[in-house]
């Protein structure tokens, strides 16, 4: 995100510094999320080609469908709330601050929650990919 300049220097206030560092934050969710669009494209790939027979579960499939969704949402509010911190240097009082504070740590919940359930299921997907080559393996 470019709207501030996230260098910090010595005469910057406490608010100062918080706002530059949860612009930084912010940049690196989005590029995470970014990179988890890519990762889910292949994930879902894998699972519709490869191992759509080999499963035998297709609900594994539409849960990494929904969370392509989910994600996509997630990338698109993440967009959308960094350019709407354009206006953070505006603020001329304690009370406009904290509200951009108080919104990027909804944001960061959300993001740490989004997080977390996309790991569970790629992990829950891992586990039964690697029961399932286990089990041929064996046979």
């Amino acid at each position: 995100m470019t709207t501030i300049n996230t260098e910090i220097f010595n005469h910057d206030t406490n608010v100062d510094v918080t706002h530059k560092i949860n612009t930084m934050e912010l940049d690196n969710w989005i590029n995470h999320l970014k990179y988890i669009k890519k990762e889910l494209v292949n994930l879902i790939n894998i699972c519709s080609q490869d191992l759509k027979h080999k499963l035998g579960d297709d609900s594994v499939l539409e849960r990494f469908n929904k969370k392509e969704i989910e994600n996509d949402t997630f990338l698109n509010a993440l967009l959308n709330y960094a350019s709407s911190r354009s206006n953070i240097a505006e603020c001329e009082d304690t009370q406009c601050d904290m509200v951009y504070i108080k919104e990027h740590e909804s944001y960061r919940r959300s993001y740490l929650y989004h997080l977390d359930k996309y790991r569970r299921l790629k992990d829950e997907f891992f586990n039964k990919v690697q029961g399932q080559f286990t089990l041929l393996n064996i046979n």
